[in-house]
Parts: C-alpha cells; sequence; structure tokens
C-alpha cells in the first residue's frame, strides 16, 4: 500500500469573505451579511485555514475558520490538478483565482506570488498563501497584520497566523497534521482535525465575535455534483462552534465512523415488532404463540425464594439469566431472520420502494404495520 505524504498549507490570519460572491461597492463599515469593510473595499476576516495537497490521491484542499461568518465564500480556492490558495487579511478575493491560474501554467507557488503583489499597494495588510501539487508553497503576511502574526513551516505544508491568541495555535495545528502524515485518513479529515486543535488554544482572539468555517476539496478523479471537481465543499456559515459543526456535517455526510452511536439492536420495541409480525404470519408463523418473556430476576417469586431457599435462588437465578440471554438472542434482537420478514411486509403491502435500505422500519412501514395489525385483532375478536 501506498504511504500517503500529503504536503498541507495552513494559513492563519485575518480573511475575508465577498459579499454575494462578488467585491463589495461599500466603503469603509460593514456589508449586509455583517463583513467588515475597510476603506478601499476590501472585506475583513480574522482567520486561520489549512490548504493542502495529497500527492497519492491528487487532491487538493482549503479549509478556514475564523471569527466573522460567511468565510468560505472568499478565502478558500481550490483547482483539481493545480493546487489550493487562501487569501486573506485585507482580502483581495481574486488573487484565488489568479493564482490557481498561474500555478495551472508551471509558475511555482513563490513566483506566482511575487508577481501577483508586485504592484499591490495594500500588501503589508494582507496575507497570502499558495501550494501546488508539487508541494511547493509560499506564503505573505504583511506587517500591517496585527497580532498574533507569523508562520511556521515544516515538511509540506506552511502556517500562517493573524489575530490568534498566539503561536500556540500554529503549533497545534501542525502537530496534529504531522501526526496524521502517512496513516491513509483521507485529506479533509486531517485538514479538519487540525484545523479543530487550533480552534482548541484558542484560535482567533476576538472572543465572543461571529463565528464560521469552511472546507473545499478538489479531486482529479471525482467531478462533484457540480462537475467541477470541487468534490467536498461545505461552509457553515455562523455557528457557535464552527470547526466542531464542520466536522459533524462532514463525518454525518462522507460516513465516516463516529457520525453516529450504534450498537446490535435488540430491546422491547423489537419484540414488539416481532409479535406483529408473528401475528400477521410473517416471523415463524409456525410458532403456535408468541414466546413470553422469561422470569424477571426481581420478580416477587424470586425474592420470596431467597427467603426460603437461597440456594435453589441462585439456581434459579442463574437459569433466569440464561433465558433472558437466550429470550434476547432469539425474540428481543434484529437480526437478519427479522430483516426478511420486514421485507416480505413491505413488499406485499407496496411499501417497497427504489433506494430502500434491507430491513428498513420507517414511520410508513410502523404504520402500515399497526393498523394490518390491529385490525387482525379486531377481526379474530368478534
Amino acid at each position: 500500500m501506498m504511504k500517503t505524504v500529503s504536503a498541507f498549507l495552513i494559513v492563519l490570519g485575518v480573511a475575508a469573505a465577498a459579499v454575494a460572491q462578488q467585491r463589495p461597492a461599500t466603503v469603509e463599515g460593514r456589508a449586509a451579511d455583517g463583513v467588515t469593510i475597510d476603506h478601499h473595499g476590501d472585506p475583513q476576516y480574522s482567520t486561520f485555514s489549512l490548504c493542502a495537497i495529497d500527492p497519492a490521491t491528487g487532491q487538493s484542499g482549503a479549509a478556514v475558520t475564523t471569527r466573522v461568518p460567511f468565510v468560505g465564500r472568499a478565502v478558500p480556492h481550490v483547482r483539481a490538478g493545480v493546487g489550493a490558495v487562501c487569501t486573506q487579511a485585507s482580502t483581495r478575493v481574486e488573487y484565488g483565482r489568479e493564482g490557481l491560474d498561474l500555478m495551472a501554467k508551471g509558475v511555482e507557488p513563490a513566483a506566482a506570488m511575487a508577481q501577483m503583489m508586485a504592484n499591490d499597494q495594500q500588501k503589508e495588510s494582507r496575507q497570502l498563501a499558495l501550494i501546488d501539487m508539487q508541494g511547493r508553497s509560499a506564503a505573505h503576511t504583511g506587517k500591517n497584520n496585527s497580532f498574533w502574526a507569523g508562520s511556521r513551516q515544516g515538511k509540506n505544508y506552511t502556517v500562517q497566523a493573524n489575530i490568534m491568541v498566539g503561536p500556540e495555535v500554529t503549533d497545534a495545528v501542525a502537530t496534529v497534521f504531522e501526526a496524521t502524515a502517512g496513516t491513509g485518513m483521507p485529506l479533509a479529515e486531517r485538514m479538519i482535525l487540525a484545523l479543530e486543535a487550533g480552534q482548541q488554544k484558542g484560535g482567533d482572539s476576538r472572543w465572543g465575535s461571529l463565528q464560521s468555517a469552511a472546507i473545499k476539496i478538489a479531486d482529479p478523479n471525482n467531478p462533484g455534483r457540480g462537475g467541477d471537481y470541487i468534490a467536498l465543499a461545505i461552509e457553515v456559515g455562523e455557528h457557535e462552534e464552527p470547526v466542531g459543526e464542520m466536522k459533524r456535517i462532514y463525518y454525518t455526510t462522507a460516513r465516516r465512523l463516529g457520525y453516529r452511536s450504534f450498537s446490535r439492536i435488540d430491546g422491547d420495541d423489537v419484540v414488539e415488532l416481532k409479535r406483529m409480525l408473528h401475528a400477521l404470519g410473517y416471523w415463524r408463523p409456525a410458532l403456535a404463540a408468541f414466546p413470553d418473556p422469561p422470569m424477571n430476576a426481581n420478580s416477587p417469586k424470586m425474592q420470596e425464594l431467597r427467603k426460603t431457599n437461597p440456594a435453589a435462588a441462585d439456581q434459579a437465578l442463574a437459569d433466569a439469566k440464561q433465558a433472558a440471554a437466550n429470550y434476547t438472542r432469539d425474540v428481543a434482537t434484529f437480526d437478519e431472520e427479522t430483516i426478511a420478514s420486514v421485507d416480505k411486509f413491505r413488499a406485499d403491502w407496496k411499501l417497497t420502494f427504489g433506494g430502500n435500505a434491507r430491513g428498513l422500519v420507517d414511520r410508513r412501514f410502523v404504520d402500515a404495520l399497526r393498523a394490518a395489525y390491529f385490525e387482525k385483532r379486531k377481526s379474530g375478536a368478534q
């Protein structure tokens, strides 16, 4: 199995998002969505973000979080087979497209950055970072970025920060990124976990402000829903814990282990299900009667036996525990036999639709089963 070697670009700084997918025409103040706009018309965000490539899969990605809403509309930029860009601080959104265009032509990130910023009079108020599919990266933090601002580089990644609580944020992001290298973990998950580590160290120092997060993954082997090879795009426009919410959305939609709690399904509701299916002839119709549950270990009869014959009570208790285990296994567990019974009922009652999971016990099924069961009981009583 090929060892995954991923190159990440982790950008932390003052980031911005455009309003309605375009540069705002307002002067200094606030845009309609609450984003601060400077006197040049540039949106202002405080951000730490992560851009990445995975040479093993060909994916490139950018993930960001900030204490300003809707960060995902301006900061992260990715393109399949090219790389990733994060443009932030006093944000010039066009740097995203321009940087990707230059790298697509083979221009190295450092040269692309120098070319883009050569005549930028606001360069000292900006942060910009690029990474290409060869793992080459470049980052710029203007001297006007506020404390804490700085960067840290390591093998295949670079970290930048602005208006952070301190360098511990970048250190935490880097540590988690490095620790997950070569594990085979998906690029998106590595990026989200790295951002989560930075957030746990305090992240953006403007506590109490609105927060957002976003991630984009480009994959040349996956055209995505829109045919643009953006295989994943999650934006949490505003949330108290945006990185945690982004992680939840990713785990849920990707069906990653941990997105839900589960165990063997057993219990009284399964017993009720089987009782109804049995009465209607779908579960073990050869049984003359539905099995009764075993004696409760705390029943009055058992308590009396403990008083009168402790030795017999011990044996009875052991027998009761074994009977309960057998009953759970045979009657109270949602097993393959029950799934087949459910599917037969669904087919007979025309409840089977394309895409249904096997053994689906949903509200539509339960309503039909209850109606049939109680109608049968009513007819039998007459």
